[in-house]
């Protein structure tokens, strides 16, 4: 079992920044790979970005130039700058490896325009 839990949602304005936190514990294995998606209301889930034990990094064309995602051992960052109203959704933490595939229970960002 791996547990999830994210924070630094919040209600911004457009063109202002936020940064997301996942700490994980319990099962962790050294080859993983941990991700963001997020989820609008009335839309399926989507990715955000995804960064691999070893560092690799892919984004969403939508936020490519925006959003940096970055991993310390058992935590995951989003570093979210220039945030559009479409931004606005629920962000889940995800984390993939043999362990199996866990979600955290998400935070809202909320961008005003």
């Amino acid at each position: 079992q791996v547990q999830l839990v994210e924070s630094g949602g919040d209600l911004v304005q457009a063109g202002g920044s936020l940064r997301l936190s996942c700490a994980a514990s319990g099962s962790i294995f050294s080859i993983n790979v941990m991700g963001w998606y997020r989820q609008a209301p009335g839309k399926q889930r989507e990715l955000v970005a995804v960064i691999t034990s070893g560092g690799s990094t892919n984004y969403a064309d939508s936020v490519k130039g925006r959003f940096t995602i970055s991993r310390d051992n058992a935590k995951l960052y989003l570093q979210m700058d220039s945030l559009r109203p479409e931004d606005t959704a629920v962000y889940y933490c995800n984390h993939n490896s043999r362990a199996g595939v866990y979600w955290g229970q998400g935070t809202q960002v909320t961008v005003s325009s």
